[in-house]
């Protein structure tokens, strides 16, 4: 069994950490978008054009069932893919406003994300279906992707970013905070000094992993194998910046690639 796991950048190695670690007797195939990041600030349209051609690079390598580990890639297409392959199964990222909303004491809680996510129509309707009487507030936290791609975890500049998006829901009361960004559970040290201990902080990677489970088992699909499958990993951006980061990241081997964007939004791999 193959799963197929995307992100715009690094973000979705979270994901597929995690992934891996409960279902480890599968292959897995990472496409991280490099070339086109960040996502977040680009047009719907846009990223889903992106998502497809993704998607198609993947079902060729045999994916059958793909991971958009991208807040934003989910909620640009995640049900055009649905709609335009019928014979994938597709696990996409939501904000987690419902178990937010449902734990917090305050009623007030704040989510992190980016404009294309907090603009977009999935995550109002999370909004108005789950917030309830809940006070929301949100903070793109400009820049912080570019940092994490960059693998600056702990440097002042996330500091700053963090604090000046996070400061202003605690002055506001805050219990919980929603990272609706798959880069942004890579600044979770950060994040958990700047709001304590009575703030809880929603990382959704346990949450995809297990539903990405459950959706194999219901389809037969489960591979519970203790010996692990193989990783490759593409890029459409810098080859030897990705290899830094992977290395620091997983102790496996990876099979690591190139890929291009070509007419008509086809990617290609370059040997």
């Amino acid at each position: 069994m193959t799963i197929g796991v995307f992100d715009s950048g690094v973000g979705g190695l979270w994901i597929l950490k995690q992934l891996m670690a409960i279902i480890p007797g599968n292959n897995y195939i990472y496409v991280g978008d490099q070339v086109h990041i960040p996502y977040g600030s680009r047009s719907m349209e846009e990223i889903r054009d992106f998502s497809e051609g993704i998607t198609k690079f993947l079902i060729k390598k045999g994916c059958k069932l793909i991971v958009v580990a991208c807040n934003t890639a989910s909620a640009a297409s995640l049900k055009y893919l649905r709609e335009k392959f019928p014979g994938i199964l597709f696990v996409g990222m939501e904000p987690a406003i419902k178990p937010a909303v449902q734990i917090s004491h305050t009623g007030k809680v704040g989510v992190l994300a980016t404009p294309a996510t907090l603009q977009g129509r999935f995550y109002l309707s999370l909004v108005e279906k789950f917030g309830g009487q809940a006070e929301i507030f949100e903070n793109t936290c400009d820049g912080l992707v570019e940092e994490i791609e960059k693998g600056n975890f702990n440097s002042k500049k996330i500091s700053k970013i963090l604090d000046k998006a996070i400061s202003p829901m605690l002055d506001n009361n805050i219990d919980t905070i929603v990272l609706g960004c798959t880069h942004y559970p890579f600044a979770t040290e950060i994040i958990r000094g700047i709001v304590g201990t009575r703030v809880t902080v929603i990382d959704p990677a346990p949450a995809i992993a297990k539903r990405t489970k459950e959706l194999l088992r219901d389809n037969s699909l489960l591979e519970m194998s203790k010996t692990n499958g193989n990783l490759e990993v593409y890029t459409s951006g810098d080859l030897i910046k990705l290899k830094d980061f992977l290395d620091n990241m997983f102790t496996r081997s990876i099979k690591l690639r190139s890929i291009k964007w070509g007419n008509n939004l086809n990617l290609n791999e370059i040997n």
